[in-house]
């Protein structure tokens, strides 16, 4: 089985949603910004800041890359992943690739509080979240093989969206629940 992977704006419940389908599938949940804060050994806000967005890129591309290519997972990956045409292809080569899509207004409800995101940490985030989407939301699309609106669901309707779909494309087998 190949990994499942969530794309989305920062924000989009990748994580959230992607620890319960692990949770429901009995699979590890990987979030790829702990792994990178991990192996940089500061925050990504912090990293950011130091080094800028770059050299971030540069070590997100390779852990994309590892796990992507390792055993079934669900991946959370972070909201910039698809910038770049390598980590897109191995998330839709390697992944059964998920866009929870949200819209910026949605999004800016649920961080407008959040001081770790930092390409939020700007002015207007919400006029930042539209730019994102703008850029994002066809890279998003490119990348994955089902698209599921996170509106009004709730986390565990999602979950139970998410797994009936991807069983009813084949993506995974149609185990009990």
């Amino acid at each position: 089985m190949a990994p499942v992977a969530f794309v989305g704006l920062p924000g989009s419940g990748k994580s959230t949603v992607g620890r319960q389908l692990a949770r429901r599938l009995d699979w590890p949940f990987v979030d790829s910004d702990q792994v990178i804060e991990k192996r940089m050994g500061l925050s990504i806000r912090a990293f950011f800041e130091r080094e800028g967005e770059e050299p971030f890129r540069d070590l997100e591309q390779t852990v994309i890359d590892e796990l992507t290519g390792g055993p079934p997972c669900v991946l959370a990956t972070g909201g910039g992943a698809v910038l770049r045409p390598t980590n897109r292809d191995h998330l839709k080569q390697r992944c059964h690739t998920i866009y929870l899509h949200s819209s910026p207004d949605d999004v800016f409800r649920r961080l407008r509080h959040d001081q770790n995101r930092p390409l939020l940490q700007v002015a207007d985030p919400l006029a930042r979240l539209r730019e994102l989407y703008a850029l994002r939301d066809p890279l998003y699309r490119e990348s994955a093989r089902l698209v599921v609106e996170t509106g009004r669901p709730s986390v565990p309707a999602l979950v139970h969206l998410i797994a009936d779909q991807l069983k009813a494309a084949g993506l995974l087998p149609a185990a009990p629940d």
